[in-house]
């Protein structure tokens, strides 16, 4: 038996029109028949408008940080995720400088500096991240290596 050809409806070419997410102004008329006075209030209803929202913004924002620190002093959310993207974290000083920091005066191996600079405030999204202690105390000069595993500042 033969396959029958359906045919489908056709597809239409022409551009919806898109709502704008600009709400209109509180009077309703369009900002083009506005006075001068109407659309200075306008302006200033807009802007206390988005200082809220930028208040709420950081609000929200300081929230999730508080959540992130949480997390990480549980040893979870190794790296952040967001949508299964992962978000690079931002420290204040790069590896090279935290793990001199955390090793002045000390001997430790690298499973210890690894985790002290973790303690410490560095935050890191790699699995590896013993591994890449490790490469940083090897190549850095401002390291030296006291015995097998064993690494101080100089």
């Amino acid at each position: 038996m033969a396959k029958k050809k359906t045919r489908g409806r056709k597809k239409t070419t022409t551009a919806r029109k898109r709502k704008t997410t600009t709400r209109a102004p509180k009077s309703g008329k369009s900002l083009g028949t506005m006075s001068t006075s109407e659309l200075e209030r306008e302006l200033s209803r807009r802007q206390a408008a988005a200082r809220r929202l930028e208040r709420r913004r950081d609000s929200l924002a300081e929230q999730l940080e508080a959540v992130d620190r949480e997390l990480a002093a549980l040893g979870g959310l190794g790296g952040i995720s967001i949508g299964g993207v992962r978000k690079r974290p931002r420290n204040d000083m790069n590896l090279a400088e935290s793990l001199a920091k955390v090793l002045k005066s000390k001997t430790m191996s690298v499973t210890e500096v690894s985790e002290a600079v973790q303690k410490a405030g560095y935050r890191t999204s790699a699995a590896n991240f013993r591994t890449i202690v490790n490469l940083t105390l090897i190549k850095d000069k401002r390291f030296m290596k006291i015995s097998r595993g064993q690494y101080t500042a100089v």
